[in-house]
């Protein structure tokens, strides 16, 4: 059963440690699953600094489940530049606004001390060679760090043992973090994570332009170049859907016509192993699915977007 959310009496509950959190579910759990004996619950984990995007995320999460935990938490594990963690926006109260209105029950947004109550873990999760790559390449030790957090909040969220009703656990995480989203399916299914991940769609600007707390850091000139990702993206799309070849380098080279984007990568990969499809792009008809990833900079903002091809 799905709970609608109802902007005029929703204020989400806020919690700030795991036992707290426990507790909170429970008591939701609790109320609405005698009406058919099961229940689920829907977690949905974030870094704060809420946008639109992350509102579409939380009401598609609201729509599918009982009870919805989103948690608001600056992991600085998966930040390998310390002036970038510390000027990432922390803005509780305006993201509890959002939440209310798209429906969260429970905020969990805990201290980095209730995280890691040790300090930085001494084990770790490898991220290993899906992790090296693209995003990994150019932040060494970041999805080692997401991993890390991810592992936990999984764990933190995940429904009492001590419920008397069955409870389906879904986690829900944007498709904008592509590869993110892969790593986290991998994780999930080699250490038999008792939870569903499903994934949301990118939410997008009128323009095209992936939405992004990042993007607030774009000048007007700045977020008008950056539309040249999208371009790109849809340009290989159109030949994929026409069973074209892809011609990925020519796709690329609309960049170098934006003098204030520089690109790193522009890659068609598998979806589920991130391995190079390079064989797809250029001179044979493109068959199959595919993941086309892009990743550039824009006046020092790193961006990142991405589309799937054959579905």
């Amino acid at each position: 059963m799905s709970i609608p959310a109802d902007p005029a009496d929703r204020t989400p509950r806020i919690v700030r440690t795991a036992a707290e959190l426990s507790a909170a579910m429970a008591q939701a759990i609790e109320a609405k699953a005698p009406e058919h004996g099961t229940a689920t619950l829907g977690l949905v984990p974030t870094m704060g600094a809420l946008h639109s995007g992350h509102e579409s995320l939380v009401s598609t999460a609201r729509a599918q489940n009982d009870v919805l935990v989103v948690s608001i938490f600056v992991n600085e594990l998966q930040f390998n530049d310390a002036q970038d963690f510390a000027r990432y926006p922390r803005t509780l109260e305006a993201d509890v606004e959002i939440l209310a209105r798209a429906g969260a029950d429970i905020v969990f947004a805990p201290e980095a001390t209730e995280v890691y109550p040790d300090g930085r873990p001494l084990v770790r999760l490898d991220s290993g060679e899906l992790g090296s790559k693209f995003e990994g390449a150019s932040r060494p030790g970041h999805f080692d760090g997401m991993l890390a957090v991810v592992a936990k909040l999984l764990h933190f969220a995940m429904p009492p043992a001590t419920l008397g009703v069955p409870v389906s656990y879904r986690a829900y995480f944007g498709q904008k973090d592509a590869q993110q989203l892969v790593l986290i399916n991998r994780m999930v299914a080699d250490l038999n994570y008792p939870v569903e991940i499903r994934s949301v769609p990118i939410i997008r600007s009128a323009e095209g332009l992936a939405l992004s707390s990042r993007n607030q850091f774009l000048t007007g000139e700045q977020a008008k170049a950056a539309l040249v990702i999208h371009r790109a993206l849809v340009l290989v799309k159109e030949r994929a859907d026409r069973h074209e070849p892809l011609y990925l380098e020519d796709a690329a080279g609309l960049f170098d016509m934006e003098p204030l984007v520089e690109l790193d990568y522009f890659e068609l990969v598998d979806p589920r192993t991130l391995k190079e499809l390079a064989f797809n792009c250029q001179d044979t008809p493109f068959t199959g699915e595919g993941l086309l990833l892009v990743a550039a900079k824009v006046g020092g903002v790193r961006l990142i977007d991405n589309m799937t091809l054959g579905y």
